[in-house]
């Protein structure tokens, strides 16, 4: 006897289905049209094709922008993920001390990225600010508005403090997801603390590590606010991420043609690097499952 299927489901999802195509496709596509035309005012349009794109991607200011997002995305991963892991490692396993260590891992994530920028703002400058005053203090040059150096370590530590906690909360439920027994097999044999870690703790948190990376590299390389409110994409154009430079272009400038193809390209980058580094990663995975078995 066949079985028959319940499709009425579907219509509880199609509700969210309508809500995403309203608020997302048709802002895509109304950026679409703005790529393949041009004005000249009076809200009157003609057709230019892929005159916007071959502009944006010819363009140097479009090529340093994407390389200094490179440069900011693989300094954050670098930074943060070891150190997440590290952090995590370093946090109790039972009592009251786990709790606490949670709260405090969970507080910098709840602040608003504005209230970030605005607090690093403060805390970085050279009369007022306890990170300026003290470093300049002992005799370094620190200065993150007319230092691009500065004005670098200033992003950079500001994402580091704001987002580690993510990759901590990450890794600290992976390792506590490890079964007991690992450990006491790992006792018995008397494996060092690296050995534990490296053929135990490591291997069993790295699906967790994928999306602790995946989260922070998407996000590290849309970030507009906390860089826009403390250096402005200052001094000159040395913080001007890929974010900040596109929404100088549609706001400041409001060329709107360039800035809705930096845009589409700019969404096609992060598309194509997220699918690639996931593909890679979930293979690297499967090849180590296979040899397992």
């Amino acid at each position: 006897m066949e079985r028959k299927v319940n499709q009425k489901a579907w219509f509880l999802v199609l509700p969210v289905v309508v809500i995403v195509c309203f608020s997302a496709l048709i802002p895509l596509m109304t950026v679409v049209n703005y790529s393949v035309q041009d004005t000249f005012g009076s809200n009157e349009f003609f057709w230019s094709g892929l005159v916007w794109f071959e502009d944006i991607l010819n363009s140097s200011r479009f090529q340093d922008a994407l390389w200094r997002q490179f440069l900011f995305s693989g300094l954050i991963l670098l930074i943060e993920v070891p150190l997440g892991v590290i952090v995590a490692l370093s946090m109790p396993r039972r009592g009251i001390g786990v709790s606490v260590c949670l709260v405090l891992m969970a507080l910098p994530l709840l602040i608003p990225w504005n209230v970030v920028g605005t607090i690093w703002q403060i805390f970085a400058r050279v009369d007022i600010g306890l990170l300026g005053w003290t470093v300049n203090s002992l005799g370094l040059e620190y200065n993150y508005t007319t230092d691009p150096l500065s004005a670098w370590v200033t992003v950079v530590l500001m994402d580091v403090w704001h987002w580690t906690s993510l990759v901590v909360l990450l890794a600290y439920a992976g390792l506590r997801s490890i079964p007991e027994a690992y450990y006491q097999a790992a006792r018995i044999d008397g494996a060092s603390r690296w050995a534990v870690f490296r053929h135990i703790q490591l291997p069993k948190i790295r699906r967790v590590l994928v999306i602790a990376i995946l989260l922070r590299f998407m996000d590290s390389f849309m970030i507009y606010t906390e860089p826009f409110v403390v250096t402005g994409g200052g001094p000159g154009s040395a913080t001007s991420f890929l974010s900040v430079d596109l929404v100088k272009m549609a706001i400041g400038q409001f060329d709107l043609g360039r800035a809705a193809a930096m845009s589409i390209i700019y969404f096609l980058i992060i598309l194509a690097l997220s699918w690639v580094f996931y593909t890679v990663m979930t293979a690297k995975r499967r090849e180590e499952m296979e040899m397992n078995l």
